[in-house]
Protein backbone atom coordinates (compact mmCIF):
# COMPACT_ATOMS: atom_id res chain seq x y z
CA UNK A 1 0.00 0.00 0.00
CA UNK A 2 1.17 3.29 -1.15
CA UNK A 3 0.12 6.51 0.27
CA UNK A 4 -1.98 8.71 -1.78
CA UNK A 5 -1.92 12.27 -1.22
CA UNK A 6 -5.57 13.18 -0.78
CA UNK A 7 -7.61 11.53 2.22
CA UNK A 8 -9.74 8.31 1.41
CA UNK A 9 -13.39 8.64 1.80
CA UNK A 10 -14.56 5.88 3.65
CA UNK A 11 -18.54 7.14 3.55
CA UNK A 12 -20.66 9.72 3.17
CA UNK A 13 -23.04 11.73 5.77
CA UNK A 14 -25.57 13.25 3.26
CA UNK A 15 -23.07 15.58 1.08
CA UNK A 16 -20.28 15.78 3.76
CA UNK A 17 -18.13 12.84 2.79
CA UNK A 18 -16.37 11.03 6.03
CA UNK A 19 -12.09 10.23 5.13
CA UNK A 20 -10.31 8.13 7.07
CA UNK A 21 -8.00 11.32 8.12
CA UNK A 22 -11.00 12.95 9.68
CA UNK A 23 -11.89 9.39 11.41
CA UNK A 24 -8.58 9.44 13.11
CA UNK A 25 -9.01 12.91 13.64
CA UNK A 26 -12.11 12.27 16.00
CA UNK A 27 -10.22 9.44 17.72
CA UNK A 28 -7.63 12.13 18.81
CA UNK A 29 -10.42 14.85 19.63
CA UNK A 30 -11.55 12.29 21.62
CA UNK A 31 -8.87 10.95 23.01
CA UNK A 32 -7.75 14.32 24.02
CA UNK A 33 -11.09 15.27 25.68
CA UNK A 34 -11.39 12.10 27.90
CA UNK A 35 -7.94 12.53 29.41
CA UNK A 36 -8.46 16.46 30.20
CA UNK A 37 -11.88 15.25 31.68
CA UNK A 38 -10.64 12.28 33.54
CA UNK A 39 -7.63 14.98 35.14
CA UNK A 40 -9.77 17.65 35.72
CA UNK A 41 -12.24 15.69 37.83
CA UNK A 42 -9.88 14.58 40.77
CA UNK A 43 -7.57 18.13 41.07
CA UNK A 44 -5.45 17.70 44.02
CA UNK A 45 -2.75 19.47 45.86
CA UNK A 46 -1.16 15.96 45.71
CA UNK A 47 -1.36 15.25 42.59
CA UNK A 48 -1.99 11.60 41.15
CA UNK A 49 -0.74 9.28 38.47
CA UNK A 50 -2.97 11.19 35.75
CA UNK A 51 -2.38 14.25 37.08
CA UNK A 52 1.10 14.18 37.42
CA UNK A 53 1.07 12.99 33.55
CA UNK A 54 -1.04 16.23 32.65
CA UNK A 55 1.24 18.29 34.87
CA UNK A 56 4.64 16.58 33.14
CA UNK A 57 3.22 17.47 29.77
CA UNK A 58 2.23 21.27 30.57
CA UNK A 59 5.22 22.49 32.48
CA UNK A 60 7.31 22.79 29.61
CA UNK A 61 5.37 24.49 27.26
CA UNK A 62 4.31 26.62 30.40
CA UNK A 63 7.87 27.91 31.17
CA UNK A 64 8.06 28.18 27.41
CA UNK A 65 5.03 30.09 26.77
CA UNK A 66 6.39 32.59 29.57
CA UNK A 67 9.47 33.27 29.63
CA UNK A 68 8.24 34.58 25.30
CA UNK A 69 5.02 35.52 26.69
CA UNK A 70 4.84 37.06 29.88
CA UNK A 71 1.93 38.21 31.25
CA UNK A 72 -0.10 37.04 28.45
CA UNK A 73 0.33 33.49 29.03
CA UNK A 74 -2.57 32.43 30.33
CA UNK A 75 -3.92 33.94 27.06
CA UNK A 76 -1.39 32.07 24.67
CA UNK A 77 -1.15 29.01 26.54
CA UNK A 78 -4.32 27.14 25.90
CA UNK A 79 -3.99 27.59 22.19
CA UNK A 80 0.26 26.09 21.89
CA UNK A 81 -0.74 23.36 24.21
CA UNK A 82 -3.93 22.46 22.07
CA UNK A 83 -1.82 22.17 18.82
CA UNK A 84 1.02 20.72 20.20
CA UNK A 85 -0.82 17.72 21.84
CA UNK A 86 -3.20 17.45 18.89
CA UNK A 87 -0.20 17.19 16.95
CA UNK A 88 1.72 14.54 18.30
CA UNK A 89 -1.05 12.44 19.53
CA UNK A 90 -2.21 12.56 16.04
CA UNK A 91 1.32 11.74 14.74
CA UNK A 92 2.22 9.32 16.90
CA UNK A 93 -1.62 7.45 16.15
CA UNK A 94 -0.89 7.32 12.98
CA UNK A 95 2.49 5.17 14.09
CA UNK A 96 0.51 2.18 15.62
CA UNK A 97 -0.15 -1.12 13.64
CA UNK A 98 -2.98 -1.20 11.62
CA UNK A 99 -3.39 2.40 10.81
CA UNK A 100 -2.90 2.66 7.42
CA UNK A 101 -3.12 -0.75 6.82
CA UNK A 102 -5.99 -2.45 8.18
CA UNK A 103 -9.06 -1.61 5.62
CA UNK A 104 -11.07 -2.50 2.71
CA UNK A 105 -10.53 -2.82 -1.00
CA UNK A 106 -12.53 -0.92 -4.05
CA UNK A 107 -12.50 0.07 -7.32
CA UNK A 108 -11.91 3.18 -8.62
CA UNK A 109 -11.60 4.34 -12.11
CA UNK A 110 -11.52 0.45 -12.96
CA UNK A 111 -8.87 -0.29 -10.66
CA UNK A 112 -8.66 -2.07 -7.32
CA UNK A 113 -7.60 0.24 -4.38
CA UNK A 114 -6.70 -0.55 -1.12
CA UNK A 115 -8.54 1.91 1.11
CA UNK A 116 -7.30 2.16 5.02
CA UNK A 117 -10.03 2.72 7.39
CA UNK A 118 -7.48 5.24 9.67
CA UNK A 119 -4.62 7.03 8.14
CA UNK A 120 -2.37 9.96 10.07
CA UNK A 121 -4.49 12.82 10.14
CA UNK A 122 -1.02 15.24 8.83
CA UNK A 123 -1.06 13.70 5.84
CA UNK A 124 -3.46 15.08 4.93
CA UNK A 125 -3.44 18.69 3.57
CA UNK A 126 -6.78 19.47 4.70
CA UNK A 127 -6.05 19.00 8.21
CA UNK A 128 -2.53 20.91 8.29
CA UNK A 129 -4.38 23.96 6.33
CA UNK A 130 -7.36 24.01 8.98
CA UNK A 131 -4.72 23.84 11.89
CA UNK A 132 -2.86 26.97 10.11
CA UNK A 133 -6.01 28.45 9.59
CA UNK A 134 -6.65 27.93 13.20
CA UNK A 135 -3.50 29.63 14.22
CA UNK A 136 -3.39 32.41 12.39
CA UNK A 137 -6.97 33.33 13.10
CA UNK A 138 -6.36 32.77 17.03
CA UNK A 139 -3.53 35.31 16.40
CA UNK A 140 -5.12 37.98 15.07
CA UNK A 141 -7.80 37.60 17.34
CA UNK A 142 -5.63 38.26 20.06
CA UNK A 143 -3.62 41.10 18.74
CA UNK A 144 -6.99 42.92 18.27
CA UNK A 145 -7.68 42.03 21.78
CA UNK A 146 -4.32 43.51 23.15
CA UNK A 147 -4.09 46.42 20.89
CA UNK A 148 -7.95 47.58 19.93
CA UNK A 149 -8.88 47.79 16.73
CA UNK A 150 -6.91 51.11 16.00
CA UNK A 151 -3.89 49.36 17.26
CA UNK A 152 -4.31 46.08 14.99
CA UNK A 153 -5.01 48.51 11.66
CA UNK A 154 -2.12 50.19 12.58
CA UNK A 155 0.26 47.69 12.46
CA UNK A 156 -0.20 47.08 8.93
CA UNK A 157 -1.83 50.81 7.36
CA UNK A 158 -0.50 54.51 7.97
CA UNK A 159 -0.37 57.58 6.57
CA UNK A 160 3.78 57.57 6.36
CA UNK A 161 4.11 56.16 2.81
CA UNK A 162 7.19 53.85 4.09
CA UNK A 163 5.45 52.41 7.24
CA UNK A 164 2.29 51.52 4.63
CA UNK A 165 4.71 49.81 2.41
CA UNK A 166 6.14 47.56 5.24
CA UNK A 167 3.17 47.55 6.83
CA UNK A 168 1.45 46.29 3.37
CA UNK A 169 4.38 43.58 3.29
CA UNK A 170 4.07 42.05 6.65
CA UNK A 171 0.38 41.72 5.67
CA UNK A 172 1.07 39.60 2.80
CA UNK A 173 3.24 37.80 5.31
CA UNK A 174 0.25 37.08 7.36
CA UNK A 175 -1.38 35.19 4.53
CA UNK A 176 2.65 32.91 4.03
CA UNK A 177 2.08 32.01 7.26
CA UNK A 178 -0.99 30.17 6.38
CA UNK A 179 1.01 28.08 3.89
CA UNK A 180 4.33 27.84 5.81
CA UNK A 181 3.00 26.00 8.77
CA UNK A 182 0.48 23.95 6.54
CA UNK A 183 3.29 22.66 4.06
CA UNK A 184 6.01 22.45 6.78
CA UNK A 185 3.74 19.64 9.34
CA UNK A 186 2.23 17.78 5.71
CA UNK A 187 5.98 17.51 3.83
CA UNK A 188 7.22 15.61 7.16
CA UNK A 189 4.40 13.79 8.29
CA UNK A 190 3.66 12.72 4.42
CA UNK A 191 7.21 12.05 3.63
CA UNK A 192 7.81 9.65 6.66
CA UNK A 193 4.37 7.59 6.07
CA UNK A 194 5.62 6.73 2.46
CA UNK A 195 8.62 6.01 4.12
CA UNK A 196 7.52 3.54 5.94
CA UNK A 197 5.18 2.24 3.19
CA UNK A 198 8.23 1.32 1.24
CA UNK A 199 10.15 -0.14 3.81
CA UNK A 200 7.02 -2.35 5.49
CA UNK A 201 7.01 -3.40 1.53
CA UNK A 202 10.33 -4.65 1.34
CA UNK A 203 11.94 -8.11 1.96
CA UNK A 204 12.54 -8.42 6.21
CA UNK A 205 9.51 -6.08 6.13
CA UNK A 206 9.32 -7.04 10.12
CA UNK A 207 12.77 -5.41 10.52
CA UNK A 208 13.63 -3.02 8.36
CA UNK A 209 10.58 -0.11 8.78
CA UNK A 210 12.24 -0.31 12.76
CA UNK A 211 14.58 2.39 12.45
CA UNK A 212 12.16 4.50 10.69
CA UNK A 213 9.58 4.26 13.20
CA UNK A 214 12.30 5.73 16.23
CA UNK A 215 12.60 8.75 13.51
CA UNK A 216 9.16 8.76 13.07
CA UNK A 217 8.82 9.38 16.75
CA UNK A 218 11.83 12.23 16.89
CA UNK A 219 9.92 13.67 13.75
CA UNK A 220 6.57 13.47 15.29
CA UNK A 221 7.12 14.96 18.15
CA UNK A 222 9.36 17.91 16.77
CA UNK A 223 6.82 18.69 13.92
CA UNK A 224 4.55 19.18 16.84
CA UNK A 225 6.71 21.40 18.83
CA UNK A 226 7.97 23.41 16.07
CA UNK A 227 3.92 24.27 15.15
CA UNK A 228 3.08 25.15 18.95
CA UNK A 229 6.86 27.33 18.68
CA UNK A 230 5.96 29.60 15.74
CA UNK A 231 2.36 29.83 16.90
CA UNK A 232 3.88 31.41 19.79
CA UNK A 233 6.49 33.53 18.35
CA UNK A 234 3.53 34.71 16.12
CA UNK A 235 1.11 35.49 18.58
CA UNK A 236 4.00 37.91 20.21
CA UNK A 237 5.30 40.02 17.67
CA UNK A 238 1.73 40.43 16.65
CA UNK A 239 0.32 41.29 19.84
CA UNK A 240 3.16 43.45 20.42
CA UNK A 241 2.77 47.83 20.34
CA UNK A 242 4.88 49.85 17.99
CA UNK A 243 7.94 51.45 19.52
CA UNK A 244 5.58 54.71 18.61
CA UNK A 245 2.81 53.34 20.23
CA UNK A 246 4.38 53.09 23.84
Amino acid sequence: MEPTLAAEKIFSIGPLPITNTLLTSWVVTLILIAFATLVSRNLSMVPKTLQNLAEAALEPLYDLTESLAGEKTKAFLPYVASFFFFIIVGNYIGLLPGVGTIGFHTVEHGKEVFVPFFRSINSDLNTTLALALVSVIATHYLAIKYLGLGGYLGKFFSLNPIFLFVGLIELVGEFTKIASLSFRLFGNVFAGETVLATASSKLFAFFVPIPFYFLEIIVGFVQALIFAILTLVFMVILTEKHANDH
